[in-house]
């Protein structure tokens, strides 16, 4: 029988851009640290549908569409935000200039810890951030402050693997 444990803890978040995406080939650049990280959730875009035949439900057809990872993360510096969201960075201002977007895919990684101990290891092969809400509130003799939600959306990629074909990411213990 296996060990029962919880998930209690999440670390190292690191993102790489996509640079190859073919049939034939798969590559990113040199992963880059994203930011320190709160927390990560996983919602997978689902369908499901009974078919009916003789007046009863004889099969269940499934689907299954993107990923969408919540990361909630400590505010990101202007230059990473740029990145991510497909704005352009000025470096010699430091200014972020929010007009039209590109539209760069990014790989995402990052581990999880386990009430065992044990760490899996995740990453997440393809996907866009969605630009992120901001919320800025007052300062206050309070101690709440306000920290950064990144939307990444996970698709599966157009290289085949050798092991899993065409998939949206692994996971590793």
């Amino acid at each position: 029988m296996s060990q029962v444990f919880e998930f209690r803890g999440v670390d190292n978040l690191v993102y790489a851009k996509v640079v190859t995406d073919t049939k034939e080939a798969f590559e990113c650049e040199t992963p880059k640290s994203l930011s320190a990280v709160a927390e990560i959730g996983k919602t997978v875009e689902t369908s499901s549908e009974a078919k009916f035949y003789d007046n009863k439900a004889m099969m269940t057809i499934n689907s299954e569409g993107a990923d969408e990872i919540t990361c909630v993360v400590a505010p990101l510096d202007i230059e990473t935000l740029a990145e991510i969201t497909g704005k352009q960075y000025d470096a010699t201002t430091g200014a972020l200039i929010d007009g039209i977007r590109t539209n760069d895919y990014f790989a995402i990684g990052y581990r999880t810890k386990g009430t065992d101990g044990q760490y899996r290891y995740v990453w997440r092969f393809k996907g866009t951030f969605a630009i992120p809400d901001e919320t800025v509130a007052t300062e206050d003799n309070g101690t709440d402050a306000n920290n950064q939600e990144l939307v990444f959306t996970g698709i599966h990629t157009t290289h085949e693997f050798a092991k899993g074909g065409s998939c949206k990411g692994i996971v590793v213990d």
